[in-house]
């Protein structure tokens, strides 16, 4: 599934993920691929995400913490997904 991550100032990630862990309101819940359709709002916490290899751009690079080869992590102060046809899109601030 593809995920993008895009914040007001630039796209922080894009592309192929196995799972997204993300901090929901109501607790935090993971996303896999073929998950049925959702839209959500993120309090604040962290983004977990398991890929298999990752593409950072230079600028958005120290916005994530490596926690090993195949999992990064991004702290925010909230948002909103939305899942669909296997394409997450998550807005945070």
């Amino acid at each position: 599934m593809i995920l993008e991550i895009v914040s007001p100032e630039a796209k922080l990630f894009s592309g192929e993920v196995t799972s997204v862990t993300l901090p929901g309101v109501d607790g935090s819940f993971q996303i896999l691929n073929n998950h049925a359709p959702i839209v959500s709002i993120l309090e604040k916490g962290t983004i977990k995400i398991a890929a298999a290899s990752f593409d950072f751009s230079k600028e958005a690079a120290n916005k994530f913490t490596k926690v090993n080869d195949q999992t990064y992590t991004l702290d925010i102060t909230s948002g909103t997904i939305e899942m669909k046809d296997n394409k997450i899109i998550v807005l945070v601030d």
